[in-house]
Order: C-alpha cells, then structure tokens, then sequence
C-alpha cells in the first residue's frame, strides 16, 4: 500500500471515474492510474469501484465507505510535510489565496501589503473566482484561505469564520432622483438596475429585498466585477448596486453612492480553511492581518471546536502509520498540493 494508489483513487472520484483525465492530473498514464487502483483492491481484499468492463463507473458500497479514510490519510501525509517544511523555513513558502473579485480588488489590498511587509520571502499566490469554485479550491487543497460573502458556510469541510460586516450602496450619475430622498425597494424597482450575477456579493439579499416586497427588479445587466458595474452605470445603463466598500469617491468622481443596508440588510464576508489542515505560523498572521479578530488563538479554537464534533471518526492510527512507512520523499509532494 502507497500513497500513489491512494491519490489515484481519490483522482479518479475527483475526476467522474474517467481514468483519462485522474491521468492528466496526476501526471501519469491512463493504465498506470488503473494498475495503481488494482493493487491496492487486490491487497485489501476488495472492490472499491463498480466496474462496465474496463470503465468505472462509480464506488461500490466498501469504497463508498473508504473512500473519507482514503482522504484523511492523504490530509494527514500533506499535514506532516507542511508541519516540516515550518520547521524548515519559519517564513518561506508560498500561501495561496482564493477570493471573489470584490475582495480582492477592495478588501484584501492592506492585508496584502502588511503581510507582504512582514514576510517578504513567502510568495503570494491570488486566486479569484466564485464562491462555490473557491470553496472547491479549499477542498481540492489548490487554496489555503478563501474569502467570500457567500457559500462558504455551506460546506461541512470547511471551517468558515465570519470577517467583517459590510452594506450595498446604490450608485448612479451625480443629478439622478433616486440620490435625493428616501431610498426605497419602490422607488428603486422603477429604474433598470445594474447588480452583481446571483451567488456573487450578497446578491442573495439584494433578491429577497425585492421578493418580500412582492416587487420583481428590472435586471439590465449583471456582472461579477464591481468596476464593470460602475462602468455600465457611467454610461447610463441603469443604477447599480454594489458592496459599500467598492464606491471610491476619489476615484468614481463621475458617481455618487447612497448606503443601501436598510433594504438589503447587513453583510458579513467569511474567511475559511479547510478543516484538519495544518496552517503554518505565516498563514495565521495573514488571516490576522485580514480580520485583527480573527487573532491565532481566536482561529486555533474554532477549529479546535470543529474537531470535537470528529472525534467520533478519528483517523486511524493503524493505517497511517502502515502508509507513513511507505511515504515518498520529500520531492515528490502529492498532486493538488503545493
């Protein structure tokens, strides 16, 4: 037993049970994936994939069960080389950081700078995407940290920790009517709005707003970028709405904003990591440097807390010790790992 039969199959689930692609990201052939995966069956005894002759086609009901313990070990071997490489280099590496564009462009630029000051030696890796992708990066392990307003707390395997609160603001071109006066869902709902795509930034409010009312928005155009909205609203495309925090008056000189949060409500953008990672001493102080709540101690009890509700499956011993003994050199790191 190995850790590149373990991979293999964990690749081949990750990758719909085409042997093909569980090859192209392993880095390896087809029928090398597929020998990997017959022997480790044949030493313990069973099955772990249904099989159309030579295709998968899913787990049968042992791999089905194996299939968490497959991943603990993998976690724990990745674990074990992360716990060595601090010890190596208290403050080298590099820490990749998964966020929706509105964090990126607006929240995470003075938390980049403090800790690029304090640790010039890791290199920083930014990922943008959606909530939903950046949640999968954390749990495919591409992501150390993922910021975002939305879906993060819908995962069991991650732990989500609340950062900060934020409103919507309404934006339009200096002059326009809906900058004077009450702002409400009526008055709002008469005009083509110009928002984020569903999923994106609080959109999830911005859309029960409206539906309590019993009022449907005229959506003119969505978009996940925050200066994309501003731009179609410079041009006259509708009003936007935004996160607070993407309206710069110094630079949006031909726009104005009107806070928004007694329609849409309160905001709170989440920061996760993946349960049972082993987080080195420089990604604590970015998640610090982000959030000055989230101090190590404040992220080492919540995840203390997310442990305790697993000590009903604990890892086991037996096999991670029988697996350390084959693990593989220090140059040859897992795949989906840095």
């Amino acid at each position: 037993m190995n850790f590149q039969q373990l991979r293999s199959v964990r690749e081949a689930v990750r990758c719909g049970f085409n042997l093909t692609e569980a090859a192209q990201a392993l880095h390896t052939s087809q029928p090398g994936v597929s020998r990997q995966i017959r022997e480790l069956e044949d030493e313990l005894g069973i099955a772990l994939f249904a099989r159309a002759g030579k295709r998968l086609t899913g787990l049968t009901a042992p791999g089905d069960h194996l299939l968490p313990i497959i991943e603990r070990v993998l976690l724990e071997s990745h674990n074990l080389r992360q716990a060595g490489q601090e010890f190596l280099a208290q403050e080298q590496g590099l820490l990749s950081i998964a966020a929706t564009h509105s964090q990126a462009r607006y929240a995470l630029p003075m938390a980049v700078q403090e800790f690029r000051g304090r640790f010039p030696n890791v290199q920083l890796h930014l990922r943008q995407g959606s909530p939903k992708q950046i949640a999968q990066m954390l749990l495919d392990g591409e992501a150390d940290v993922g910021i975002a307003t939305e879906a993060l707390g819908d995962y069991p395997q991650l732990v989500a920790l609340p950062s900060f609160r934020w409103t919507h603001s309404l934006i339009a071109p200096p002059g326009h009517p809906l900058l004077d006066g009450s702002l409400t869902i009526e008055r709002l709902a008469a005009y083509p709005l110009v928002t984020y795509d569903s999923g994106f930034t609080g959109r999830t409010r911005i859309d029960q707003a409206f539906a309590e009312a019993g009022l449907k928005p005229d959506l003119a155009i969505t978009a996940m970028d925050a200066d994309v909205i501003k731009t179609y609203v410079e041009l006259g495309m509708g009003v936007g709405i935004v996160a607070g925090i993407a309206f710069e008056a110094e630079r949006d000189t031909q726009l104005r904003a009107v806070d928004a949060g007694h329609l849409f409500g309160i905001n709170l953008t989440k920061l996760a990591v993946r349960r049972g990672v082993y987080l080195r001493t420089f990604v604590y102080a970015f998640i610090e440097a982000f959030a000055p709540t989230l101090t190590r101690a404040a992220v080492e009890e919540a995840l203390g807390s997310e442990a305790a509700e697993e000590e009903s499956q604990p890892l086991p011993e037996e096999a991670l010790a029988q697996l350390l003994a084959h693990a593989p050199g220090a140059g040859s790191a897992p795949s989906a790992q840095h």
